[in-house]
């Protein structure tokens, strides 16, 4: 399996780890958050020595009560950190997360960003669509219902992983018609979901082949881990890194994370142990 990343074509034959750097003052985790050009470099150069393939930077925090801001200021705080990207490590790829066609266009056009990440999947910005097809970018396609600040009283589902690849199956196919061809699927763990929801969904992950699209997962610190585990984000890491493995074995092909080392290291040894079964099987 491949994308193409602006004629470019990245493999995901294997697993890759995306790299979270959230350029934002409120985000769910504190940990997370860098300002100032010095922290943004060391930041990004830390995820990328630590093995990180793509870089998936954040303007505008979709956490529950977080600050609404306007797409001006959202793309004044990336701005910065893609010219600090961009002249240190030219090579690699950027995802911009966000959910307005504005910045997007402003992002791709300027700075060559390959991948726009929209966690409402197209439902909060009717242009996004159409501007990602313009674009000619990746586009990572998310479950969300409602709106960050509604989303937690929209988790009435029967079945929850069908309804979720259903409602994606159908958003894909709009996609396809317009010509978006490179899409990654995300489930939206923690967006309009319950607890119980999130831990179906990854207990059925694999499902998600179904659409014929790399599957990326999201997991990373988010309350379906501290939440069971009686903590808080700050203390979820090694949540993050069980439920990280479970997500490789049920198909991940793209994990997003605060943490790129210990991310790697369950790559390299879910694929270890794959590498080591095929071997036997084969003698």
């Amino acid at each position: 399996m491949t994308l193409n990343i602006h004629g470019h074509l990245l493999d995901l034959s294997r697993p890759l780890v995306m790299g979270i750097i959230n350029v934002t003052p409120d985000s769910f985790y504190s940990g997370s958050r860098v300002s100032g050009c010095e922290e943004i470099r060391s930041r990004a150069a830390a995820q990328i020595e630590s093995g990180a393939a793509l870089l998936d930077l954040g303007g505008y925090s979709s956490r529950p009560g977080a600050e609404d801001i306007s797409a001006t200021e959202e793309y004044d705080r990336l701005a910065p950190a893609l010219d600090i990207i961009r002249k240190h490590w030219p090579e690699i790829p950027i995802s911009v997360d966000t959910f307005r066609s504005e910045v997007a266009y402003r992002c791709v056009e300027k700075w060559g960003v390959e991948i726009v990440n929209d966690i409402s999947g197209g439902g909060l910005d009717p242009e996004m669509w159409s501007a990602v097809a313009e674009l000619g970018c990746a586009y990572v396609l998310m479950h969300m219902r409602g709106n960050p600040m509604t989303m937690q009283s929209c988790c009435d589902y029967g079945d929850v992983t069908s309804e979720v690849i259903s409602d994606l199956a159908f958003k894909l196919d709009k996609l396809r018609s317009i010509g978006v061809a490179d899409v990654i699927v995300d489930p939206g763990f923690g967006f309009a979901k319950t607890t119980e929801q999130n831990f179906r969904i990854l207990d059925e992950l694999e499902h998600f082949k179904s659409l014929g699209c790399p599957i990326l997962a999201g997991v990373s610190r988010k309350s379906m881990i501290w939440r069971t585990l009686d903590t808080v984000p700050a203390e979820s890491l090694n949540g993050t890194t069980v439920l990280n493995t479970i997500a490789l074995l049920k198909g991940a092909n793209i994990l997003r994370v605060h943490d790129v080392k210990e991310a790697m290291e369950c790559v390299t040894l879910t694929e270890t142990m794959r590498d080591s079964a095929e071997s036997l099987q084969s003698r």
